[in-house]
């Protein structure tokens, strides 16, 4: 009896495996003549060579559609052990539609709004774009569900996302801890829709590799961004030296989105936000996109809209 080991890496076992097991059970109800042993993230397998190989092949489907779609189901297993792997690519393409990424627990992550569905269509035909327009309005939100599906689809080699570690007039210098311990709350945001989109094992996984970088913009300097998905936000904080910098970092097959809000500039009030020149300075520029991003497009509670609407009204006057 042949006797093979198989380590599932970057997947939580549990959620792969299912409640009591059930995945497994599927599994030794399909391969009666295979014997399967699972402890933590191994499988022990024993049978005859064929069987073996075959176990292997779907087992791989399962894999990947999990990798895909971050959750199996019964009926899912059983599509998937039953099938000869093309209706999988069938079924595949048509979930594919509108969704940018399936997140945690196969929740379906979408452009929700015409201009959040415009920077996706941007996005596929320009290298750099800018996504502009106040809090709440899925800006950085979208940018990282572009990345995470440019990483699944292979299209870039790893993420890398970046913001200037100016907030509120606040000094990292005060703040309590390591550099890491200092930094963390700033890039909070970016883990946040990392955390939904992603799941955790497979996240720490990328970030203790390099894959997803989380970097404040200083770290960036001196470097050239290759096959990389590159988001810097909050750029409305950003001074002219700092954009100018960031910009001139994008390397071969690389992809920048540069997100910020021009109304909540925590710049000392004499400094020239870079977010605002580069709009008019690369305006023009063939591979540069913009998309200008308002209250209609506000995703967070009602009233984020209706606050938005008040302040421009005051600011206006």
């Amino acid at each position: 009896m042949n006797e093979r080991i198989i380590e599932l890496t970057e997947i939580s076992p549990k959620d792969f495996f299912g409640a009591q097991n059930s995945t497994i059970e599927q599994l030794k109800r399909y391969f009666p003549k295979i014997k399967i042993v699972a402890r933590g993230s191994k499988l022990k397998i024993y049978g005859e060579a064929e069987l073996l190989d075959d176990f292997e092949i779907r087992l791989e489907r399962l894999i990947k559609y999990f990798n895909r779609y971050n959750k199996l189901d019964e009926n899912s297993v059983e599509r998937i052990l039953t099938s000869n792997g093309n209706e999988e690519k069938t079924i595949a393409s048509k979930k594919a539609k509108d969704v940018l990424v399936h997140g945690v627990g196969g929740k379906l992550i979408k452009a929700q709004t015409d201009n959040q569905r415009k920077m996706v269509s941007l996005m596929g035909k320009n290298d750099m774009l800018f996504a502009v327009g106040p809090a709440g309005t899925g800006k950085t939100y979208t940018a990282v569900a572009l990345a995470v599906k440019a990483l699944k689809e292979k299209e870039v080699r790893r993420i890398i996302l970046t913001r200037p570690a100016v907030e509120s007039g606040e000094n990292l210098g005060f703040l309590p801890g390591d550099l890491k311990e200092k930094l963390d709350p700033y890039m909070q945001p970016l883990y946040d829709g990392l955390r939904d989109m992603i799941p955790h094992e497979k996240l720490e996984s990328y970030l203790e590799k390099g894959v997803i970088q989380i970097a404040p913009l200083a770290f960036m300097r001196g470097r050239t961004l290759d096959n990389a998905f590159v988001i810097l936000d909050e750029a409305q904080n950003t001074t002219h030296n700092q954009m100018k910098m960031f910009l001139t970092r994008m390397g071969k097959s690389a992809k920048f989105i540069i997100t910020g809000d021009p109304g909540q500039i925590d710049l000392p009030r004499k400094q020239v936000s870079g977010l605002k020149e580069s709009l008019l300075a690369l305006k023009d520029i063939e591979g540069i996109a913009q998309v200008y991003l308002d209250d209609k497009d506000v995703v967070r509670h009602k009233l984020v809209r209706k606050i938005i609407g008040a302040y421009k009204s005051i600011e206006t006057e």
